[in-house]
Protein backbone atom coordinates (compact mmCIF):
# COMPACT_ATOMS: atom_id res chain seq x y z
CA UNK A 1 0.00 0.00 0.00
CA UNK A 2 0.94 3.20 -0.96
CA UNK A 3 1.46 5.89 2.00
CA UNK A 4 1.87 9.47 1.30
CA UNK A 5 5.17 10.97 2.56
CA UNK A 6 5.50 13.25 4.92
CA UNK A 7 6.24 17.03 4.54
CA UNK A 8 10.04 16.92 4.53
CA UNK A 9 10.00 13.64 2.61
CA UNK A 10 10.86 14.14 -1.59
CA UNK A 11 10.14 11.71 -3.66
CA UNK A 12 10.83 11.90 -7.67
CA UNK A 13 8.95 10.67 -10.13
CA UNK A 14 8.70 10.20 -13.95
CA UNK A 15 5.83 11.77 -15.96
CA UNK A 16 4.68 12.72 -18.97
CA UNK A 17 3.79 16.75 -19.55
CA UNK A 18 2.73 18.27 -22.45
CA UNK A 19 4.41 16.64 -25.58
CA UNK A 20 4.41 13.40 -25.79
CA UNK A 21 8.30 13.03 -26.57
CA UNK A 22 9.55 14.53 -23.91
CA UNK A 23 9.54 13.71 -20.11
CA UNK A 24 10.10 16.23 -16.91
CA UNK A 25 10.52 15.43 -13.66
CA UNK A 26 8.19 15.89 -10.93
CA UNK A 27 9.00 15.81 -7.06
CA UNK A 28 6.31 14.97 -4.50
CA UNK A 29 6.68 16.75 -1.84
CA UNK A 30 4.01 16.11 0.93
CA UNK A 31 0.66 16.79 -0.09
CA UNK A 32 2.18 19.49 -2.78
CA UNK A 33 3.43 18.63 -5.90
CA UNK A 34 5.90 21.10 -8.75
CA UNK A 35 7.11 19.95 -11.84
CA UNK A 36 11.11 20.81 -12.38
CA UNK A 37 12.84 21.43 -15.57
CA UNK A 38 12.61 19.02 -18.26
CA UNK A 39 15.21 15.91 -17.82
CA UNK A 40 16.11 16.96 -21.69
CA UNK A 41 15.78 13.34 -22.66
CA UNK A 42 13.30 11.72 -24.70
CA UNK A 43 11.23 8.72 -24.36
CA UNK A 44 13.06 6.36 -26.96
CA UNK A 45 16.12 4.05 -25.25
CA UNK A 46 19.72 5.14 -25.92
CA UNK A 47 20.72 3.56 -28.86
CA UNK A 48 24.63 4.53 -29.30
CA UNK A 49 25.22 1.05 -28.24
CA UNK A 50 23.97 -0.39 -31.53
CA UNK A 51 25.94 1.93 -33.50
CA UNK A 52 29.11 1.17 -31.74
CA UNK A 53 28.71 -2.55 -32.35
CA UNK A 54 27.94 -2.15 -35.63
CA UNK A 55 30.67 -0.07 -36.39
CA UNK A 56 33.39 -2.59 -34.97
CA UNK A 57 31.51 -5.36 -36.74
CA UNK A 58 32.45 -3.14 -39.88
CA UNK A 59 36.20 -2.24 -38.86
CA UNK A 60 36.36 -6.38 -38.33
CA UNK A 61 34.60 -7.15 -41.86
CA UNK A 62 32.10 -9.44 -40.25
CA UNK A 63 28.79 -7.35 -41.35
CA UNK A 64 26.50 -9.61 -43.06
CA UNK A 65 25.36 -8.00 -46.16
CA UNK A 66 23.69 -11.07 -47.99
CA UNK A 67 22.79 -10.81 -51.54
CA UNK A 68 19.68 -10.52 -53.45
CA UNK A 69 18.17 -13.28 -55.31
CA UNK A 70 15.89 -11.94 -58.26
CA UNK A 71 14.53 -15.64 -59.01
CA UNK A 72 14.11 -18.84 -57.32
CA UNK A 73 17.04 -20.55 -55.93
CA UNK A 74 18.18 -22.80 -58.09
CA UNK A 75 21.54 -24.04 -59.12
CA UNK A 76 21.14 -21.71 -62.17
CA UNK A 77 19.63 -18.43 -60.45
CA UNK A 78 19.76 -14.63 -61.25
CA UNK A 79 21.58 -12.78 -57.68
CA UNK A 80 21.98 -8.99 -58.08
CA UNK A 81 21.35 -9.03 -61.90
CA UNK A 82 23.62 -11.34 -62.95
CA UNK A 83 23.64 -15.06 -63.64
CA UNK A 84 25.02 -16.86 -61.23
CA UNK A 85 25.88 -20.41 -60.46
CA UNK A 86 24.78 -21.21 -56.77
CA UNK A 87 27.04 -23.58 -54.89
CA UNK A 88 25.74 -21.67 -51.14
CA UNK A 89 22.53 -23.12 -50.97
CA UNK A 90 20.82 -25.53 -49.08
CA UNK A 91 18.61 -26.76 -51.72
CA UNK A 92 20.33 -30.40 -51.83
CA UNK A 93 17.95 -31.73 -53.65
CA UNK A 94 16.65 -29.09 -55.87
CA UNK A 95 12.84 -29.74 -55.23
CA UNK A 96 12.02 -25.81 -54.19
CA UNK A 97 11.43 -25.49 -57.53
CA UNK A 98 9.89 -29.20 -58.24
CA UNK A 99 6.59 -29.33 -60.00
CA UNK A 100 4.57 -31.58 -57.52
CA UNK A 101 5.81 -29.65 -54.75
CA UNK A 102 4.76 -26.68 -55.94
CA UNK A 103 1.35 -26.91 -57.52
CA UNK A 104 0.58 -28.87 -53.70
CA UNK A 105 1.36 -25.67 -52.26
CA UNK A 106 -1.06 -23.76 -54.72
CA UNK A 107 -4.19 -25.79 -54.29
CA UNK A 108 -3.65 -25.83 -50.77
CA UNK A 109 -3.55 -22.07 -50.28
CA UNK A 110 -6.38 -22.15 -52.64
CA UNK A 111 -8.18 -24.55 -50.48
CA UNK A 112 -7.52 -23.29 -46.57
CA UNK A 113 -6.29 -19.67 -47.78
CA UNK A 114 -3.19 -17.73 -46.75
CA UNK A 115 -2.69 -18.70 -42.50
CA UNK A 116 -4.21 -21.16 -40.61
CA UNK A 117 -5.51 -18.43 -38.32
CA UNK A 118 -4.00 -19.57 -34.65
CA UNK A 119 -1.55 -21.10 -32.92
CA UNK A 120 -1.60 -25.55 -33.15
CA UNK A 121 -2.99 -25.75 -29.88
CA UNK A 122 -5.56 -24.46 -30.29
CA UNK A 123 -7.09 -23.58 -33.46
CA UNK A 124 -4.38 -24.06 -36.17
CA UNK A 125 -4.27 -27.58 -36.81
CA UNK A 126 -5.49 -28.74 -40.00
CA UNK A 127 -5.73 -32.41 -42.00
CA UNK A 128 -2.94 -30.90 -43.99
CA UNK A 129 -0.53 -30.65 -41.16
CA UNK A 130 -1.64 -33.63 -39.64
CA UNK A 131 -1.00 -35.40 -43.17
CA UNK A 132 2.25 -33.93 -43.14
CA UNK A 133 3.50 -34.93 -40.00
CA UNK A 134 1.96 -38.79 -40.98
CA UNK A 135 3.79 -38.49 -44.32
CA UNK A 136 7.20 -38.04 -42.17
CA UNK A 137 6.90 -40.61 -39.50
CA UNK A 138 5.98 -43.28 -42.60
CA UNK A 139 9.46 -41.99 -44.25
CA UNK A 140 11.05 -41.73 -41.65
CA UNK A 141 10.14 -45.49 -40.30
CA UNK A 142 9.15 -44.30 -36.75
CA UNK A 143 5.74 -44.54 -34.76
CA UNK A 144 5.11 -40.02 -35.22
CA UNK A 145 6.30 -36.68 -35.86
CA UNK A 146 5.52 -33.13 -34.85
CA UNK A 147 6.04 -30.44 -37.21
CA UNK A 148 7.75 -26.93 -35.69
CA UNK A 149 7.73 -23.60 -37.62
CA UNK A 150 11.61 -23.93 -38.51
CA UNK A 151 14.66 -26.40 -37.20
CA UNK A 152 15.61 -23.35 -34.88
CA UNK A 153 12.75 -23.78 -33.03
CA UNK A 154 12.39 -27.23 -32.76
CA UNK A 155 15.86 -27.03 -31.13
CA UNK A 156 15.07 -23.91 -28.78
CA UNK A 157 12.01 -25.50 -27.60
CA UNK A 158 12.73 -29.24 -26.94
CA UNK A 159 15.95 -28.91 -25.33
CA UNK A 160 14.53 -27.11 -22.25
CA UNK A 161 11.72 -29.33 -22.43
CA UNK A 162 13.70 -32.55 -21.72
CA UNK A 163 15.67 -31.56 -18.38
CA UNK A 164 14.92 -30.00 -14.91
CA UNK A 165 17.33 -28.57 -13.34
CA UNK A 166 21.12 -28.81 -11.99
CA UNK A 167 20.21 -32.43 -10.81
CA UNK A 168 20.73 -33.26 -14.98
CA UNK A 169 23.26 -32.87 -17.33
CA UNK A 170 23.27 -31.83 -20.67
CA UNK A 171 26.43 -33.67 -23.00
CA UNK A 172 27.34 -31.45 -26.19
CA UNK A 173 29.60 -32.06 -29.09
CA UNK A 174 32.03 -28.64 -29.28
CA UNK A 175 31.00 -28.16 -32.59
CA UNK A 176 26.81 -28.29 -32.58
CA UNK A 177 25.21 -25.88 -33.95
CA UNK A 178 24.15 -22.51 -32.37
CA UNK A 179 20.33 -23.35 -32.38
CA UNK A 180 21.29 -26.37 -30.00
CA UNK A 181 23.50 -24.04 -27.79
CA UNK A 182 20.65 -21.62 -27.57
CA UNK A 183 18.43 -24.21 -26.61
CA UNK A 184 20.97 -25.73 -24.06
CA UNK A 185 21.44 -22.02 -23.16
CA UNK A 186 17.48 -21.94 -21.76
CA UNK A 187 17.70 -24.84 -19.16
CA UNK A 188 19.40 -24.56 -15.63
CA UNK A 189 20.98 -28.14 -16.36
CA UNK A 190 24.76 -28.58 -15.73
CA UNK A 191 26.31 -28.48 -18.75
CA UNK A 192 29.90 -30.81 -20.13
CA UNK A 193 30.94 -30.17 -23.98
CA UNK A 194 33.54 -33.03 -25.15
CA UNK A 195 36.39 -32.38 -28.62
CA UNK A 196 34.41 -32.86 -31.73
CA UNK A 197 33.45 -36.85 -32.62
CA UNK A 198 36.18 -37.44 -29.94
CA UNK A 199 34.43 -40.69 -28.58
CA UNK A 200 37.02 -41.39 -25.80
CA UNK A 201 36.49 -38.16 -24.25
CA UNK A 202 32.95 -38.64 -24.15
CA UNK A 203 32.90 -41.68 -22.71
CA UNK A 204 35.03 -40.07 -19.93
CA UNK A 205 32.19 -37.16 -19.55
CA UNK A 206 29.81 -39.78 -19.31
CA UNK A 207 31.73 -41.80 -16.90
CA UNK A 208 32.11 -38.53 -14.58
CA UNK A 209 28.37 -37.47 -14.44
CA UNK A 210 26.56 -40.98 -14.56
CA UNK A 211 25.04 -39.84 -11.25
CA UNK A 212 23.07 -37.46 -13.02
CA UNK A 213 19.39 -37.53 -12.93
CA UNK A 214 18.69 -37.27 -16.56
CA UNK A 215 21.84 -37.39 -19.23
CA UNK A 216 21.01 -35.45 -22.45
CA UNK A 217 23.28 -36.16 -25.04
CA UNK A 218 23.06 -34.01 -27.98
CA UNK A 219 24.91 -33.83 -31.27
CA UNK A 220 24.83 -32.61 -35.08
CA UNK A 221 24.06 -35.19 -37.60
CA UNK A 222 26.27 -33.63 -39.93
CA UNK A 223 28.22 -30.99 -39.29
CA UNK A 224 27.80 -27.82 -41.49
CA UNK A 225 31.12 -26.24 -41.49
CA UNK A 226 33.17 -28.91 -42.30
CA UNK A 227 30.71 -31.75 -44.37
CA UNK A 228 31.76 -34.69 -41.82
CA UNK A 229 28.96 -36.76 -39.93
CA UNK A 230 28.76 -37.82 -36.09
CA UNK A 231 29.69 -41.47 -35.35
CA UNK A 232 26.59 -42.37 -33.98
CA UNK A 233 26.53 -45.74 -33.81
CA UNK A 234 29.06 -45.77 -31.47
CA UNK A 235 28.00 -42.29 -29.52
CA UNK A 236 24.61 -44.61 -29.04
CA UNK A 237 26.43 -47.21 -27.71
CA UNK A 238 27.92 -45.58 -25.52
CA UNK A 239 24.94 -43.26 -24.37
CA UNK A 240 22.82 -46.39 -23.88
CA UNK A 241 25.60 -48.03 -21.66
CA UNK A 242 25.35 -45.00 -19.34
CA UNK A 243 21.41 -44.77 -19.63
CA UNK A 244 21.39 -41.16 -21.35
CA UNK A 245 18.83 -39.74 -23.54
CA UNK A 246 20.55 -39.33 -27.22
CA UNK A 247 19.06 -36.38 -29.35
CA UNK A 248 20.50 -35.43 -32.78
CA UNK A 249 19.89 -32.80 -35.27
CA UNK A 250 20.18 -34.13 -38.71
CA UNK A 251 19.01 -31.06 -40.26
CA UNK A 252 21.76 -31.26 -43.21
CA UNK A 253 21.19 -35.03 -43.14
CA UNK A 254 17.46 -35.03 -44.10
CA UNK A 255 17.48 -36.02 -47.77
CA UNK A 256 20.92 -36.68 -47.87
CA UNK A 257 22.08 -39.31 -45.97
CA UNK A 258 20.75 -42.94 -45.00
CA UNK A 259 18.34 -44.97 -47.15
CA UNK A 260 16.84 -42.61 -49.93
CA UNK A 261 17.65 -39.85 -47.82
CA UNK A 262 16.26 -40.77 -44.91
CA UNK A 263 18.86 -39.43 -42.67
CA UNK A 264 21.75 -40.20 -40.05
CA UNK A 265 19.52 -42.67 -38.21
CA UNK A 266 18.38 -44.61 -41.06
CA UNK A 267 22.32 -44.15 -42.53
CA UNK A 268 23.48 -46.30 -38.95
CA UNK A 269 20.07 -48.44 -38.79
CA UNK A 270 19.38 -47.09 -34.98
CA UNK A 271 15.90 -46.74 -35.62
CA UNK A 272 14.43 -46.89 -31.71
CA UNK A 273 17.64 -45.97 -30.25
CA UNK A 274 18.11 -42.52 -31.11
CA UNK A 275 15.01 -40.99 -29.06
CA UNK A 276 15.16 -37.54 -30.69
CA UNK A 277 15.22 -36.65 -34.33
CA UNK A 278 15.50 -33.46 -35.01
CA UNK A 279 15.48 -32.20 -38.91
CA UNK A 280 14.42 -29.58 -40.88
CA UNK A 281 12.63 -29.16 -44.38
CA UNK A 282 14.20 -25.94 -45.17
CA UNK A 283 17.24 -27.80 -46.85
CA UNK A 284 17.49 -31.17 -49.31
CA UNK A 285 13.42 -31.23 -48.90
CA UNK A 286 13.30 -27.64 -50.03
CA UNK A 287 10.29 -26.12 -48.07
CA UNK A 288 10.60 -25.05 -44.61
CA UNK A 289 10.08 -25.89 -41.42
CA UNK A 290 11.48 -28.36 -38.25
CA UNK A 291 10.57 -32.00 -37.60
CA UNK A 292 10.84 -33.93 -34.63
CA UNK A 293 10.50 -37.75 -35.17
CA UNK A 294 10.44 -40.55 -33.06
CA UNK A 295 8.10 -42.56 -30.67
CA UNK A 296 4.51 -41.76 -29.80
CA UNK A 297 5.12 -40.41 -26.25
CA UNK A 298 7.63 -38.24 -27.92
CA UNK A 299 5.26 -36.33 -30.12
CA UNK A 300 2.72 -36.06 -27.30
CA UNK A 301 5.75 -34.92 -24.97
CA UNK A 302 6.82 -32.01 -27.43
CA UNK A 303 3.02 -31.30 -27.85
CA UNK A 304 2.26 -30.76 -24.29
CA UNK A 305 6.05 -28.46 -23.01
CA UNK A 306 7.23 -27.57 -26.35
CA UNK A 307 6.52 -23.38 -25.85
CA UNK A 308 8.71 -22.69 -29.35
CA UNK A 309 5.72 -25.24 -30.92
CA UNK A 310 2.55 -24.01 -28.38
CA UNK A 311 3.23 -20.60 -28.67
CA UNK A 312 3.65 -20.38 -32.83
CA UNK A 313 1.18 -20.08 -35.32
CA UNK A 314 1.01 -23.06 -37.56
CA UNK A 315 2.32 -23.34 -40.89
CA UNK A 316 0.62 -22.03 -43.67
CA UNK A 317 -1.62 -24.61 -45.48
CA UNK A 318 0.62 -23.84 -48.32
CA UNK A 319 3.67 -24.73 -46.89
CA UNK A 320 2.17 -27.89 -45.10
CA UNK A 321 1.02 -29.38 -48.18
CA UNK A 322 4.57 -28.66 -49.88
CA UNK A 323 6.17 -30.58 -47.12
CA UNK A 324 4.02 -33.43 -47.51
CA UNK A 325 4.55 -33.50 -51.29
CA UNK A 326 8.21 -33.10 -51.01
CA UNK A 327 8.66 -36.11 -48.57
CA UNK A 328 6.18 -37.99 -51.37
CA UNK A 329 8.59 -36.74 -54.12
CA UNK A 330 12.09 -38.78 -52.53
CA UNK A 331 9.83 -41.19 -51.61
CA UNK A 332 8.76 -41.83 -55.20
CA UNK A 333 11.47 -40.31 -56.92
CA UNK A 334 14.83 -41.65 -55.94
CA UNK A 335 16.67 -40.19 -58.75
CA UNK A 336 16.94 -36.89 -56.69
CA UNK A 337 18.65 -38.68 -54.19
CA UNK A 338 21.10 -40.52 -56.53
CA UNK A 339 21.95 -37.60 -58.58
CA UNK A 340 23.12 -36.11 -55.66
CA UNK A 341 25.77 -37.98 -54.59
CA UNK A 342 26.59 -39.09 -57.88
CA UNK A 343 27.78 -34.70 -58.08
CA UNK A 344 28.86 -34.66 -54.95
CA UNK A 345 31.76 -37.49 -55.33
CA UNK A 346 32.44 -36.26 -58.94
CA UNK A 347 33.19 -32.90 -57.76
CA UNK A 348 35.14 -33.89 -54.70
CA UNK A 349 37.37 -36.05 -56.48
CA UNK A 350 37.63 -33.55 -59.31
CA UNK A 351 38.68 -30.90 -56.99
CA UNK A 352 41.26 -33.19 -55.35
CA UNK A 353 43.04 -33.03 -58.54
CA UNK A 354 43.24 -30.06 -58.71
CA UNK A 355 45.30 -29.60 -55.58
CA UNK A 356 42.94 -28.03 -53.69
CA UNK A 357 42.21 -29.69 -49.70
CA UNK A 358 38.58 -30.15 -49.06
CA UNK A 359 39.20 -31.10 -45.41
CA UNK A 360 37.28 -34.13 -43.92
CA UNK A 361 33.70 -33.81 -45.58
CA UNK A 362 31.96 -36.94 -46.27
CA UNK A 363 28.86 -35.26 -47.67
CA UNK A 364 27.55 -32.53 -50.40
CA UNK A 365 29.03 -30.16 -48.04
CA UNK A 366 32.35 -29.65 -49.16
CA UNK A 367 34.70 -27.10 -47.79
CA UNK A 368 37.58 -25.65 -49.53
CA UNK A 369 40.72 -24.94 -46.82
CA UNK A 370 42.02 -21.90 -47.20
CA UNK A 371 43.53 -21.39 -43.78
CA UNK A 372 43.57 -17.27 -44.06
CA UNK A 373 40.60 -15.66 -44.16
CA UNK A 374 41.94 -13.38 -46.64
CA UNK A 375 42.36 -15.67 -48.83
CA UNK A 376 39.22 -17.05 -48.57
CA UNK A 377 37.48 -14.01 -48.90
CA UNK A 378 39.83 -13.65 -51.94
CA UNK A 379 38.82 -16.85 -53.71
CA UNK A 380 35.45 -15.85 -52.80
CA UNK A 381 35.35 -13.06 -54.65
CA UNK A 382 37.27 -13.88 -57.54
CA UNK A 383 34.52 -16.84 -58.06
CA UNK A 384 32.10 -14.75 -57.93
CA UNK A 385 33.46 -12.26 -60.15
CA UNK A 386 33.26 -15.26 -62.57
CA UNK A 387 29.61 -15.89 -61.93
CA UNK A 388 29.73 -18.43 -58.73
CA UNK A 389 28.21 -18.28 -55.52
CA UNK A 390 30.28 -19.70 -53.22
CA UNK A 391 30.61 -18.13 -49.55
CA UNK A 392 33.60 -17.88 -47.73
CA UNK A 393 33.49 -18.98 -44.23
CA UNK A 394 36.05 -16.98 -41.42
CA UNK A 395 36.68 -16.09 -38.32
CA UNK A 396 34.61 -16.08 -35.98
CA UNK A 397 32.64 -19.03 -37.32
CA UNK A 398 35.63 -21.22 -37.51
CA UNK A 399 39.24 -20.87 -36.21
CA UNK A 400 41.24 -17.86 -37.32
CA UNK A 401 43.57 -20.40 -39.65
CA UNK A 402 40.54 -22.77 -40.68
CA UNK A 403 38.85 -20.73 -43.22
CA UNK A 404 37.27 -22.15 -46.23
CA UNK A 405 35.00 -21.35 -48.99
CA UNK A 406 32.34 -23.85 -48.62
CA UNK A 407 30.51 -25.38 -51.91
CA UNK A 408 27.26 -27.67 -51.04
CA UNK A 409 26.40 -29.79 -53.74
CA UNK A 410 22.63 -29.97 -55.83
CA UNK A 411 20.79 -32.73 -57.67
CA UNK A 412 20.26 -29.78 -60.18
CA UNK A 413 23.74 -28.97 -61.30
CA UNK A 414 24.62 -30.62 -64.54
CA UNK A 415 27.93 -32.35 -65.58
CA UNK A 416 28.17 -29.31 -67.62
CA UNK A 417 27.67 -27.05 -64.79
CA UNK A 418 29.90 -28.43 -62.59
CA UNK A 419 32.97 -28.89 -65.12
CA UNK A 420 32.44 -24.93 -65.48
CA UNK A 421 32.81 -24.30 -61.87
CA UNK A 422 35.72 -26.74 -61.63
CA UNK A 423 37.38 -24.21 -64.24
CA UNK A 424 36.53 -21.25 -62.24
CA UNK A 425 38.12 -22.72 -59.10
CA UNK A 426 41.00 -23.47 -60.91
CA UNK A 427 41.61 -19.78 -62.58
CA UNK A 428 40.60 -18.38 -58.47
CA UNK A 429 42.52 -20.54 -56.67
CA UNK A 430 45.77 -19.36 -59.09
CA UNK A 431 44.42 -16.08 -58.93
CA UNK A 432 44.97 -15.85 -54.38
CA UNK A 433 47.97 -18.55 -54.94
CA UNK A 434 45.79 -21.42 -52.93
CA UNK A 435 46.78 -23.68 -56.00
Amino acid sequence: MWARPSPDETIPIIRIDGPSDHLLMTVCNGAKQHVEQPLGITMAGDLSWMEERYAHLEEQSLLWQPPTLESANTPRCTMDGKPTIMLSANNYLNLTTHPKVVEASIAATRKYGAGSGSVRAIAGTMDIHLEAEDKVAEFKGVESSLIYSAGYTANVGLIPSLVQGKQDIIISDELNHGSIIDGVRLTKAQRAVFPHNDMGAFEQVLRENQDAERKLVIVDGVFSMDGDICPLGELTALAEEYNAMVMVDDCHGEGVLGDGGRGIVDHFKLQGRVDFEVGSFSKALGVQGGILAGKEIVRKHALNHSRSWLLSGSQPPGVAAAQKAAVEVLMDEPEHHARLWENTEYFRTEMQSLGFDTGVSTTPIIPVMCGESSVAKGLSNAMLKQGVMAGAIVFPMVARDKARVRTQMSAGLSREDLDEVLRIFESAGKEVGLI
